[in-house]
């Protein structure tokens, strides 16, 4: 009887302590030239008027993938992009949680932030970050680092660019993504031996330069090569 008890008080114990799940996305965009984040302005405790990632606490019945999805298209108003886990983290506000976290691509031209009068969503630079909440900054650190690194062998790229774009406006995602600036005709070079982007055969005026060829990517979806 008393191992019976004591088996119930330990299953009692690892219940009271299981920690809360909560699902969070990076959401990167490339706007004017600069790599910038969405952020929601807090508007209940904890933290309170502070910003932070846009995330909540995982339902019973839905999926960590389920859950970033809906909080991505729930904010943007865009599903048919780039997501992908990031890491789980421990602990981001200061109490027994987990955080499982996603980042995801958008075009800004094509999202559309939600409106709302409280929990309002806003980009901002990664150069110019407000004070946020629950060490969210460590958070986009690391999704900056992972988004970097794909640079380098595979195409995600697209997910920030339009159907059609010129070589000059993917070296510029490029640069705001690394936060530096990259030599032209190496960087071309480059693009066009990995395969990964062909011609369409149209044009594009940019101010008074004269019309540039459009590519495209051969696959809208994740590649590497």
């Amino acid at each position: 009887m008393a191992a019976n008890e004591s088996a119930r008080t330990r299953s009692t114990r690892l219940t009271d302590v299981s920690p809360t799940v909560a699902v969070i996305v990076v959401i990167f965009t490339v706007d004017d030239g600069e790599l910038k984040v969405l952020l929601i302005s807090r508007s209940a405790e904890p933290s309170r008027g502070l910003w932070s990632l846009p995330g909540g606490i995982l339902a019973h019945d839905e999926s960590l993938d389920e859950a970033a999805s809906h909080k991505l298209r729930d904010e943007t108003g865009v599903t048919d992009v780039y997501l992908e886990q990031l890491y789980t983290f421990h602990n981001l506000d200061d109490q027994r949680s987990v955080a499982v976290a996603y980042f995801a691509l958008v075009d800004s031209r094509q999202a559309q932030l939600a409106h709302r009068r409280t929990w309002r969503p806003a980009w901002f630079p990664i150069a110019g970050l407000p004070r946020l909440a629950f060490d969210n900054n460590g958070v986009i650190d690391y999704a900056l680092q992972r988004l970097r690194a794909k640079l380098d062998y595979s195409n995600v790229a697209y997910s920030l660019l339009p159907p059609y774009f010129t070589l000059s406006q993917l070296q510029r995602v490029h640069e705001a993504i690394l936060f530096r600036p990259l030599d032209k005709r190496n960087f071309r070079k480059r693009m066009l031996s990995l395969g990964i982007i062909e011609p369409t055969g149209r044009t594009a005026t940019e101010g008074a330069h004269r019309p540039a060829q459009l590519y495209a990517f051969r696959e809208r979806r994740p590649v590497i090569f």
